[in-house]
């Protein structure tokens, strides 16, 4: 692949603390709008527990705020080269921080819904066929509706992004009508709870766009849901749109590389740019003509899509289920006492398999079983010592004997080097003066990794102390920092863990984010000013 652009990623943290406290930490519940296209200015709302003193942050230099004199809105702007993808935003004031809350950088121009558009007949005329609408269902009942303009053969893509990515309380429904009002197409999940459609026209004309919503937690009654909470984003485009990237991850300078393709709709052979940042473990493949963005691993081993040889781990193999109820075997070259990891991940890129894992001996007997742990997820196989030396067989299927699809593909991970992971339990903290504040780190230690780690907090704000606590038994898979100040102040920070004179183990302590079921290295650290001498 040519053209590759790689980034590294930093914090940023913008404003110090000003004015007296508010007596509690703010909240946001929701930013609208939820994103914007990079190279361009928007002003936001942030909704919640926000007053003219709370200032905001956000996880990437690329993202420049200033405040406005209205409580919760700010001038937002999106660097130029802003690498696509999602960024994270955080209020804060003297006494602490907000969850973080996600805004969505794209390639596309925006445009606002407007009002009225919840019938058919007044749908919103959206005048360029490359947009992004940012709408809102701002009440029960609402609808939106956008008027397309398509010439016979084009493909539409129509895509939203509500409760998959900004976690909005809404199950969306999508559909194309006639201008008739006839119901051509739709959809209602395609990537989580957010729907997507592919539309081919079959006559030159008008079409509608339409979007409404249930609620994202079922309950008794029967109407359309809206909040003005249920933020979206509508990608409406008949140009370049990436469903997945084959195979789905992406490989080292010098390692065995198959050829790279994105597969989607309307997608030629335009240049590809590749964001790698050093303290995340997905990359983010995009292209300045491509409507949306594709995320998959870094790996540090080579990638294979084919096999006619077992292969010698650590590797990766994109594969397909290109049968219903079909099979896909890999071959594998192990040795006696060798710790291996095994994963497959298709959920996780959006894609239709259930993975079922099952590891065969050279008579194809079976050693071990694996399949996802919850419903709609990927599995693994932590750990599996193999018993001899020779000929192993990967085999993975679907858990409901699916295949033969055009999204059943799969990334398989077989990893055999000894590796490490931090994480820390919480992503804001907060510290009284004169008053010392805990951070458990946990090492989460894979393939028997028996060096010692060494962790420290990085970017602390000035005045702010963190020593390593000396425990009388210390353990290898916790340590202890100990973080102390003298006066408020805030900011965001990280901890990191390095290996002696082995700087490829340097790893960034991951905090859980338990709404977007993910995690983030984005710390924020309050040293809030004692409640006693208020």
């Amino acid at each position: 692949m040519r053209g590759f652009q790689l980034s590294v990623f930093s914090l940023c943290v913008l404003c110090g603390l000003s004015g007296e406290s508010s007596g509690a930490p703010p909240a946001v519940t929701f930013v609208h709008p939820a994103g914007a296209q990079r190279g361009t200015s928007v002003e936001i709302t942030t909704a919640g527990t926000v007053d003219v003193k709370t200032q905001l942050a956000t996880s990437d230099k690329a993202l420049s705020l200033e405040p406005t004199k209205t409580a919760g809105k700010f001038k937002l702007t999106v660097a130029d080269d802003a690498v696509p993808g999602t960024y994270w935003l955080r209020a804060h004031n003297a006494d602490g921080a907000s969850a973080l809350r996600p805004f969505v950088v794209g390639t596309l121009p925006d445009v606002a819904e407007k009002e009225p558009n919840d019938e058919f007949r007044k749908a919103q005329p959206i005048e360029r066929n490359a947009v992004v609408v940012n709408g809102k269902l701002e009440k029960n009942g609402d609808v939106g509706c956008y008027a397309v303009k398509l010439k016979k053969g084009e493909t539409l893509v129509a895509s939203l992004e509500a409760h998959h990515t900004l976690r909005s309380p809404m199950d969306a429904m999508l559909q194309v009508l006639s201008t008739e009002g006839f119901v051509l197409e739709e959809n209602n999940d395609f990537r989580g709870l957010d729907p997507q459609i592919a539309f081919t026209a079959k006559a030159d004309g008008t079409y509608v766009v339409r979007v409404y919503a249930f609620p994202a937690t079922p309950d008794a009654s029967i109407r359309y849901f809206g909040s003005d909470a249920c933020v979206y984003r509508l990608t409406l485009t008949t140009g370049p749109f990436a469903d997945f990237a084959f195979p789905p991850a992406v490989w080292p300078e010098g390692a065995a590389r198959p050829p790279f393709e994105l597969r989607g709709w309307n997608v030629g052979r335009g240049h590809v740019s590749v964001w790698s940042p050093a303290d995340e473990p997905l990359v983010t493949v995009f292209g300045d003509d491509l409507a949306n963005v594709v995320r998959g691993p870094r790996e540090r081993h080579s990638v294979f899509t084919r096999a006619d040889a077992p292969l010698a781990p650590p590797f990766s193999f994109g594969g397909a289920l290109t049968a219903k109820r079909g099979e896909t075997r890999v071959p594998l070259a192990g040795k006696k006492g060798q710790v291996l990891s095994f994963e497959v991940r298709s959920r996780a890129f959006d894609l239709t398999v259930n993975p079922v894992l099952r590891l065969l001996d050279k008579d194809g007997k079976q050693l071990t079983r694996a399949e996802p742990a919850k419903l709609n997820g990927d599995t693994t196989i932590p750990a599996f010592v193999l018993p001899a030396d020779g000929a192993y067989t990967v085999a993975v299927s679907d858990l409901y004997n699916g295949g033969g699809t055009a999204r059943d593909y799969f990334l398989l991970r077989v990893l055999s080097e000894p590796d490490y992971e931090l994480s820390v339990t919480t992503d804001r903290l907060t510290v009284v003066p004169g008053k010392p504040t805990l951070v458990p780190v946990t090492i989460t230690r894979f393939r028997a990794f028996a060096d010692a780690v060494e962790v420290r907090a990085e970017g602390l704000p000035e005045g702010v102390k963190a020593e390593v606590v000396k425990d009388a038994k210390p353990s290898p898979n916790l340590i202890t920092l100990s973080l102390t100040a003298e006066k408020p102040v805030s900011g965001a920070f990280r901890v990191l863990g390095t290996v002696k004179d082995k700087p490829r183990f340097t790893r960034v302590a991951r905090a859980p984010l338990a709404e977007f079921e993910t995690d983030a290295p984005h710390l924020w650290l309050t040293v809030a000013p004692d409640a006693k001498k208020k």
